[in-house]
């Protein structure tokens, strides 16, 4: 099986792919510091990828063993809430359950904001997905 037909990709296709390898390229500050809590499997356990292609999307963060996406917002996003709502409604298909935070939140209190993603991830390993 090649990497890209596994279950966790939701049948994403090669452009989204390609642009989630671009995006990986380019962190951004608030990214960066909400990453440095998920990467190597720091909340319960469970592994978090960046950047991770689902359908024709691009999570910013996914743990599979929760269907979570953790989706950083920045100021853009007051604009565009249409289109995140959307967006979230698309990957609930999938019993993804998609969790918003701000870049102020990460900035001002990421201790709260990993709480919170600790909390949805053990609400989520309990529940049969």
């Amino acid at each position: 099986m090649e990497e890209t037909d596994k279950p966790m990709y939701y049948n994403a296709g090669y452009i989204t792919f390609e642009k989630a390898k671009m995006l990986r390229n380019k962190i951004t500050f608030h990214e960066k510091l909400l990453w440095e809590k998920l990467k190597n499997k720091q909340i319960c356990g469970v592994r978090f990828r960046r950047q991770h292609p689902i359908d024709i999307f691009i999570a910013d963060f996914y743990c599979h063993a929760a269907r979570l996406v953790v989706e950083l917002d920045g100021d853009i996003h007051n604009y565009k809430r249409e289109y995140d709502d959307g967006r979230a409604a698309e990957m609930e298909k999938y019993l993804i359950k998609v969790l918003r935070v701000t870049n102020s939140e990460v900035e001002e209190n990421i201790s709260d904001v990993i709480r919170r993603i600790e909390n949805e991830v053990k609400i989520r390993l309990k529940q049969e997905l």
